[in-house]
């Protein structure tokens, strides 16, 4: 049986080397293909291999997105032809940037190898024609801290496949897919400076593997959701790309993929639905939709072995880079008529019209037809009670009420800016830092605006990333509020306005209230024995120009 596993794997991964006429060199053979796929890169493995490659192909750039906190420099590898260098050449090429990470979670290992067997296919491979129309940067290795902490049964449902993985958390010992909007890391903030504001990527893609429901499907990808952005990127990739990959999947290389999702059995069975994530944009991928840019969520088949995996991976990824090397100039087209419709959302509605922000998930318009699963059977405990074995059967169930779709639960008004106090000067930096533009007012005057008072604050009971999420109940007061010099104004007529919208809103399910920022704030007014102000104002017309910074 050994040996037959050996052959399997050898003519799964040399298939594209032989189909390419191509015998690589031994220093390009990455670990899991010299091991028999028993072992995953380390970190100096992956820099071995980017070194080595680069001095292969002028096509290649290296760079780093920041330094972790032990202190290991994060790569970035550009892939263009011409070369490509910095932000502003890939601007004046015309060419959209297209932004795959693997390993955010440090156990979850195969972006991390597939991304490298794709440098390797495309820089000295038959897969060049892939930068024709676009540029494609890797950050194969996201997580550095969290990949070099092997060790065995880190992830169970893997079935010891590589034999050691690392942690799912970083340095710092937080979840890397939960900081997108508190910005706590340093890798968070590397991605967000150094690469979605500098480089702006059109499409990214985040590479993961489900720990999840014994599905049927090789792998499983949502998109970057609808909640409170623009429409016209989801429903672009959500009902036109991702199916049609999904089709070209099954019809090239025999491979089931799928939504993104799991089921219960306590709900019985055959299932009846099948549930999504959550919407929040602390989630990379779901955040891209409020900046107006497409993005997908990939999730490797946990069942499956460490070679199926990477192989699956690998195989998305192309198609997704072989859809946007086709459709480049239609996905530009679309993420700026999105940008556009955002900002003259607020110059022609401010004041007028409601947006979502807080939500639930609910059924999607359409149920899933042939939906690939593990069978399972049905069987009587000693107590009684009936529960559910897996089998070993794969079947298919049509009619399956997929929630993949989000409603909102409280809406707010859309205002025309925010009106910030100096004294919550944190709160502008982190705006700051994920690219948004704060100006700053110079001299001292009245605005009318909405002030939300705050009559319950909540927090949870428990921490979760470090913190104890909180939320708030109240209603807002329209009245005059002064200014001094050095408070801070948001124009929301700018490309992230539904994201400040998001980050600012009181009542937001994953606002920079949710995290804590105000919290020193209402302390200090004793929010939990009288109604106390919001310290973030909405203004629904903006103050003249002669208050403003120039």
């Amino acid at each position: 049986m050994r040996k037959l596993c050996i052959l399997f794997c050898s003519t799964l991964f040399l298939q594209v080397a032989v189909s390419a006429q191509q015998v690589w060199t031994s220093d390009l053979i990455l670990t899991p293909e010299k091991s028999n796929f028993e072992k995953t890169s380390t970190y100096a493995d992956v820099m071995q291999f980017i070194q080595v490659i680069r001095e292969k192909s002028p096509y290649i750039q290296v760079s780093s997105i920041g330094t972790s906190t032990l202190g290991k420099e994060i790569p970035m590898v550009i892939l263009a032809r011409p070369a490509i260098h910095n932000p502003a050449e890939a601007k004046a090429s015309g060419k959209p940037v297209v932004y795959i990470q693997g390993n955010i979670h440090g156990g979850e290992v195969e972006g991390k190898e597939a991304s490298m067997m794709l440098m390797r296919d495309i820089l000295l491979g038959k897969k060049s024609h892939l930068l024709d129309h676009q540029i494609i940067i890797l950050v194969p290795i996201y997580n550095t801290d969290g990949n070099d902490k092997m060790a065995k049964g880190l992830r169970p449902s893997q079935e010891n496949s590589p034999l050691e993985t690392g942690e799912r958390e970083n340095g710092q010992g937080l979840d890397l897919n939960r900081d997108g909007i508190k910005m706590e890391t340093p890798e968070t903030r590397g991605l967000i400076q150094n690469v979605v504001t500098a480089w702006d990527p059109q499409m990214s893609v985040d590479l993961h593997t489900t720990n999840g429901t014994w599905h049927a499907y090789s792998l499983t990808w949502a998109p970057s959701y609808l909640y409170a952005g623009e429409p016209g990127t989801y429903h672009f990739t959500n009902d036109v790309m991702l199916p049609a990959i999904s089709k070209d999947m099954k019809n090239k290389f025999g491979m089931f993929i799928g939504p993104y999702g799991d089921y219960s059995t306590r709900e019985g069975w055959p299932l009846k639905n099948f549930y999504t994530y959550n919407h929040h944009p602390r989630y990379i991928v779901n955040q891209f939709g409020l900046r107006n840019r497409m993005a997908i969520l990939s999730e490797a088949f946990a069942h499956e072995r460490f070679y199926q995996r990477i192989y699956s991976t690998y195989r998305f990824v192309e198609e997704i880079l072989e859809y946007c090397n086709t459709h480049a100039k239609e996905i530009v087209q679309i993420n700026h008529a999105a940008e556009s419709a955002a900002i003259q959302n607020v110059l022609k509605n401010a004041g007028r019209t409601r947006k979502g922000v807080r939500y639930k998930m609910v059924p999607s318009p359409h149920k899933l037809n042939g939906f690939r699963t593990y069978d399972y059977i049905p069987f009587s405990k000693p107590d009684g009670t009936k529960t559910y074995v897996k089998t070993g059967n794969v079947v298919t169930y049509d009619s399956v009420t997929y929630y993949g779709s989000f409603k909102d639960t409280v809406s707010s008004l859309l205002p025309r800016a925010y009106l910030i106090p100096a004294s919550q000067s944190a709160i502008a930096e982190k705006l700051i830092a994920q690219g948004v533009r704060v100006d700053t007012l110079t001299r001292e005057g009245t605005v009318k605006a909405d002030a939300f008072i705050v009559e319950k604050y909540n927090r949870s009971p428990r921490k979760f990333e470090g913190h104890f999420m909180a939320s708030a109940e109240g209603k807002f007061q329209l009245g005059g509020t002064r200014f001094q010099p050095g408070d801070f104004i948001v124009d929301l007529a700018q490309p992230l306005a539904n994201l400040i919208f998001y980050m600012l809103e009181p009542q937001s399910d994953d606002g920079l209230l949710t995290w804590n920022f105000f919290d020193a704030y209402f302390d200090r007014n004793n929010v939990n024995t009288q109604p106390v102000e919001y310290p973030i104002y909405k203004l629904y017309t903006l103050p003249e120009k002669q208050y403003w910074k120039k």
